[in-house]
């Protein structure tokens, strides 16, 4: 990689994407820095090639000089660093402080990019996490090391379920736990809500917080998850913890990923966004599971808004087939006042037998949860025939 190479001027600005010409020695995924009258800005390779190089910049583009702006390209990826002294603490979407505390003393700073886990060095996962949320624990259980995600709607209460499962997820045995809580997108108000809730609570105290906010840049967004589960694999791998990584909300993320497809003139598949979305998700929710030779895991409860609630749309059927089953909200339970409004018969999770029964939750757990689920069978019939 060009390690201090610079050049002068752009060939074209794009939203948030910037385009240099002849250039050489630039690796995908560097870091870059633009130099110009109002100070520097940082930014990151997207594409190569053998006449330009691609680049979104974190802080966007506005007032950005074309012809005077400095580029220096500094050969190493995005990094974050990664410490136990973490946990407790608010950080933005790229893992600056954001609670006026110090910068935290990490001896060991990771690329975020990581990669899914390898499929040889995978262990099946087992054992359950409690959320204190009946519809979940009983019906649809949370097992360590699955990704579940949670399909919601536009006005449904997804954050204060997201919150709620915060506050109450726990182990049943006395092993280390802790939850990385991920915001992307989210407005103002909502990250204050989730902030003030934990704090309040003493939740935070076993969280760490990654908050992306609705008017951060596009790029920003879809660093967040990454730099997050770049501390998530520390804290599981390294430190043996069980690590619950909770994202809201990933529409956001596909979102932005849409829109720095369209700044990138590529041709768009379904809906407008590209088609790599499956292989880009996938690259973020395969980062979850447990590891042979490591006590730790990582859990993903990943949540998304379907747009017109439709269960067909490009995000949550693309999620569906990479994660581990689904967590639905229904809108006729929520308007009926029904809290959480948890549609029991779409919802799967599809590595709950392997974490529930005896000496793990209770023995007649898989029988009663089958019994259930044909009770709720039964009135759906009935009701079809009224």
């Amino acid at each position: 990689m060009a390690t201090g190479k610079e050049y002068i001027g752009l060939s074209r600005i794009i939203g948030p994407i910037v385009f240099i010409e002849r250039i050489t020695g630039v690796g995908y995924g560097e870091l870059v820095e633009i130099i110009d009258k109002d100070g520097t800005r940082l930014g990151r390779v997207l594409e190569v090639s053998e006449e330009y190089a691609v680049c979104q910049i974190f802080q966007g583009t506005d007032n950005l000089s074309q012809e005077s702006s400095r580029v220096r390209f500094l050969g190493k990826p995005l990094e974050v660093p990664v410490t136990e002294e973490m946990i407790g603490r608010v950080f933005d979407g790229l893992g600056r402080p954001l609670d006026n505390g110090t910068i935290p003393f990490a001896k060991e700073r990771r690329d975020v990019n990581g990669a899914p886990i390898n499929p040889t060095a995978r262990e099946y996962p087992q054992d359950f996490i409690q959320t204190g949320i009946s519809a979940i624990d009983g019906m649809n259980t949370l097992i360590r090391g699955q990704k579940l995600p949670i399909f919601s709607g536009s006005g449904l209460p997804h954050n204060i379920l997201a919150a709620q499962i915060v506050r109450q997820a726990k182990l049943t045995t006395k092993e280390e736990f802790v939850i990385v809580f991920v915001a992307i997108g989210i407005k103002h108000d909502d990250a204050e809500f989730f902030r003030r809730n934990f704090e309040e609570t003493g939740a935070l105290s076993n969280v760490v917080m990654f908050l992306n906010l609705a008017d951060d840049p596009a790029i920003e967004r879809l660093m967040t998850p990454r730099c997050a589960l770049t501390l998530a694999e520390y804290l599981a791998f390294d430190k043996n913890f069980h690590v619950l990584v909770v994202l809201t909300d990933m529409t956001n993320y596909c979102e932005a990923l849409r829109e720095i497809s369209t700044a990138r003139e590529e041709v768009p598949s379904r809906m407008g966004y590209p088609g790599y979305l499956y292989s880009d998700l996938a690259s973020i929710y395969e980062r979850t599971g447990r590891v042979v030779g490591s006590s730790g895991s990582i859990t993903q409860l990943p949540l998304l808004t379907m747009p017109n609630d439709d269960i067909t749309h490009p995000i949550p059927d693309l999620t569906g087939y990479i994660t581990e089953g689904q967590i639905v909200l229904s809108r006729e339970l929520y308007q009926k006042g029904i809290y959480p409004p948890i549609a029991v018969l779409p919802s799967l999770s599809r590595l709950m037998k392997d974490g529930i029964g005896k000496g793990r939750t209770r023995a007649d757990h898989p029988n009663w949860s089958s019994q259930l689920y044909a009770a709720y069978s039964r009135v759906q019939s009935a009701r079809a025939l009224a």
